[in-house]
């Protein structure tokens, strides 16, 4: 994925934080730097927990565990960037809208992409 794809999807994925600071209660996000950085932090850490623990621990991973997993994810995230301030009962509601938001705009993960690459 060249660099201006990746600027494409955080820009994405800041517009949606954005939408959900706006219609989920307990989750503010100071403005668009706020939520792009916050979309970066976000990537960063899932990255490095699917790294650690495997894909269907990640976020990108379906059920309740990578539900609880973002929810962690953005909870945490709000200590690194300056300008966003969740509750964990806002970082699971935000969780949730995310995981709808996903089914109709879904973005593969750098695991998704590389395995279809070695498959290719």
């Amino acid at each position: 994925m060249n660099f201006l794809a990746h600027l494409v999807r955080f820009i994405v994925s800041a517009l949606v934080l954005m939408f959900v600071g706006w219609i989920v209660p307990n989750f503010t996000v100071g403005g668009f730097w706020s939520a792009f950085f916050l979309a970066i932090v976000i990537a960063i850490v899932g990255w490095i927990i699917e790294g650690i623990f495997g894909r269907r621990i990640t976020p990108f991973g379906r059920g309740i565990v990578g539900f609880l997993v973002s929810a962690l994810i953005i909870w945490i995230a709000q200590f690194i960037v300056g300008g966003v301030s969740v509750t964990f009962l806002g970082a699971l509601l935000a969780a949730l809208v995310i995981g709808i938001i996903d089914l109709f705009i879904p973005i593969s993960t750098p695991f998704n992409r590389g395995r279809r690459k070695a498959h290719s």
